[in-house]
């Protein structure tokens, strides 16, 4: 990627300009049987409304704290560089009540009601389909998302030295984030084009890098797997194959 890069929108700006139709993010959950598959540019359009979203219809600005309550997910890693492209603090597993605003997975919704800012949830159904009936209080968001621009133009630039994520109790700027995720992508071998599968949750720096961050800064892709304990390791191997993967971290 370019070294120019210092946040992580920077870098899926890069992934996006240097070949937006290659795969990024292969989802499965191994629970439900659910697989999606997210190109460069799908991915960056999910990503501009999500950005238009925050910082429009939530009134986001940079340095505001977001508690994202979910689990290693597709939308999960979408909402993670929403926040970085619009400055707001990605606080993984964070406390809503110290939040400016909370996104929350279904399993989450009690605790999300902590938060005295905007709530959205997300129903992490196939195909990003929306709940039932929205949980009261909260903003659904597969309701509010397809209506956002497919472009995203900060009000403000996003300063690559301020905070940029917290998880597992480290607290990182853009630029430390992008720099870990070099030197992690170069720790598990990962290249342009490498396809690295993790099972990792996405409530520790290690689970948040192999899940999207590594893959990312080396132009490369992630094979995200939720539930992976269900797969067995001769559906392990079938997937390796079938997905082409060059790289594990489970």
């Amino acid at each position: 990627m370019n070294a120019t890069d210092r946040t992580p929108a920077d870098l899926l700006r890069s992934a996006l300009a240097a070949d937006p139709a290659r795969p990024l993010v292969t989802f499965y959950d191994d629970a439900t049987g659910e697989r999606v598959e997210l190109s460069v540019a799908t991915f960056a359009n999910w990503v501009a409304k999500t950005a238009n979203l925050l910082q429009g219809d939530l009134a986001a600005e940079p340095g505001d704290r977001l508690a994202l309550l979910l689990p290693a997910h597709w939308q999960s890693a979408v909402w993670l560089l929403a926040c970085s492209s619009v400055g707001v603090i990605a606080d993984v597993q964070g406390d809503p009540a110290g939040a400016d605003l909370v996104v929350s997975g279904p399993d989450t919704l009690e605790a999300a009601r902590a938060c005295r800012g905007e709530r959205v949830a997300l129903a992490l159904r196939p195909l990003g389909g929306r709940f039932p009936q929205a949980p009261g209080g909260f903003a659904d968001y597969a309701v509010e998302v397809p209506g956002q621009g497919d472009r995203f133009a900060p009000f403000a630039p996003v300063d690559p030295d301020a905070p940029a994520l917290v998880v597992g109790g480290v607290e990182l700027t853009a630029a430390e984030l992008v720099a870990r995720a070099h030197e992690d992508a170069a720790g598990l071998g990962l290249a342009a084009g490498s396809r690295l599968l993790t099972g990792r949750t996405y409530d520790t720096w290690e689970g948040l890098s192999a899940g999207l961050f590594a893959p990312l800064a080396a132009g490369g892709s992630v094979v995200l797997c939720r539930h992976l304990g269900q797969l067995g390791e001769d559906g392990l191997a079938k997937r390796v194959e079938s997905e082409r993967v060059t790289n594990t971290a489970v």
